[in-house]
């Protein structure tokens, strides 16, 4: 009889207890999911006047100039204080439309002006300059500026430029050298290319620190073309340091100046697919950018935000689309990186071929990164690791050169360097993206 009086009190107990384990498993889920749930950073209501308006004050003032200036060339297109203005004016159509034969046009002027100016020819060989640094020609440009420092020019001017010319070079040193000779605090100029050095160096830190005092000054002087280049600027820095509201706060202040900037709202794009996780917001901003300004690389974040969602189908599409325009003679080597990326693995030969051009018009710790990937997708993971010990390791922070170099050690066996690579990889989820965040996750 007394085990017949237990029963009912010990069944009891046991499904308290399975109860309350249970109703603890919920809590824990829920918990977890609540603290994984992100914070919304990125508004519709935000930008959505920017991306229906048809306001293209960009696109307006550009075609203005070049009418302007057009009328006022003489027939022989020999007055030459109107070709420089028209070469510019023709740079910002393409910074407006995405269009390489702009950059034609103003290369075919610029090199006129030099011709037959007989004063002031290194303002026209710096023109020339920031043309053949738009197109990826910097070799040219570095040879350009070096003969019209060397001769009579502005040469503070020529050694800004020649700054950023030979960082993207991979020549530091001599990179560095002329920032010395800049050192001015107080200097707008000074400051953002500061910013630059201290981010190739691993500083985001200070990079951010000056390019928030480059942003004082842009401010003090009411300049909107330097609050522009500023805010978008310092936008993309805030992202890298994973400030996603400070970057996504600089890309509208950046539309509030100028509503047709294509730059900050593919960064918004970004923030919506990379963070939030909303693809359809992502591509619904990337189709309102698309149909006036016309580049190849918004097909590439098209077929990251497809193969996302495991439509390789659409991926390929839209990669092949990429390809067919990047290759454009109009665009020159100006999407070589590109390229190298998305052919590595279907045409490794090819790959290979214009990463080889790459290392030799640009020697960076970058393109070698790239060069090496090529090498480890034909087989030679041996000569890859050689070119990622002698050429990229401890000489870049930049994710992508990180990404192809754990790659690398892991078709090698270096399991040590291998984890250490995938915790730094991991923090840099957001800039990288999910699809390759999600094989990383795997190394």
């Amino acid at each position: 009889m007394e085990k017949g009086h237990l029963m009912p009190f010990s069944f009891f107990y046991i499904m308290m207890k399975l109860f309350i384990f249970f109703f603890g498993m919920v809590c824990l889920l829920s918990s977890c999911a609540t603290e994984t749930e992100i914070e919304p950073i990125a508004n519709p209501e935000d930008y959505n006047p920017y991306l229906y308006t048809a306001e293209r004050s960009s696109l307006l003032e550009a075609e203005n100039e070049v009418a302007f200036w057009s009328k006022r060339l003489r027939p022989d297109s020999s007055g030459v204080g109107d070709l420089g203005p028209l070469a510019s004016a023709y740079t910002r159509l393409f910074d407006a439309t995405g269009n390489a034969t702009y950059l034609t046009n103003a290369e075919t002027l610029y090199k006129k002006a030099m011709a037959i100016s007989a004063n002031n020819k290194d303002i026209y060989a710096r023109g020339l300059a920031r043309t053949y640094i738009s197109q990826h020609r910097f070799k040219e440009a570095a040879t350009l500026l070096k003969q019209s420092y060397e001769g009579v020019s502005s040469k503070r001017a020529t050694q800004f430029m020649l700054f950023d010319v030979l960082m993207e070079l991979g020549k530091y040193e001599e990179a560095e050298s002329y920032l010395k000779l800049l050192n001015n605090t107080s200097d707008y100029n000074y400051l953002i290319r500061k910013a630059k050095w201290s981010d190739h160096t691993g500083d985001l830190t200070n990079a951010i620190n000056y390019m928030e005092s480059a942003k004082a000054i842009a401010e003090s002087r009411d300049s909107k073309p330097l609050k522009i280049w500023t805010y978008s600027n310092l936008g993309d820095y805030y992202g890298h340091d994973g400030r996603l509201d400070q970057a996504y706060k600089h890309y509208l202040m950046t539309l509030e100046l100028q509503p047709d900037n294509a730059y900050v709202k593919k960064g918004i794009a970004w923030i919506n697919y990379a963070y939030q996780n909303d693809a359809p917001e992502a591509r619904r901003i990337l189709d309102s950018v698309m149909k006036n300004h016309k580049v190849p690389d918004y097909y590439l974040l098209l077929a990251e935000m497809a193969e996302n969602e495991g439509d390789e189908a659409e991926a390929a599409e839209y990669t092949e689309t990429f390809i067919n325009a990047a290759t454009n003679e109009a665009y020159g080597r100006m999407y070589n990186t590109h390229l190298i990326e998305v052919l590595a693995e279907k045409d490794p030969n090819r790959a290979m071929a214009i990463a080889e051009v790459e290392v030799t018009e640009r020697a960076t710790p970058e393109t070698y990164s790239l060069l090496a990937y090529t090498k480890l997708m034909k087989g030679e993971k041996e000569r890859a690791l050689d070119i990622i010990e002698s050429r990229v390791k401890d000489k870049t922070s930049e994710p992508m050169a990180a990404y192809y170099m754990a790659l690398v050690y892991q078709a090698n066996g270096r399991t040590k360097e291998l984890q250490k690579l995938k915790k730094e990889l991991q923090e840099a989820a957001f800039e990288l993206g999910p699809v390759l965040t999600k094989k990383i996750n795997k190394f």
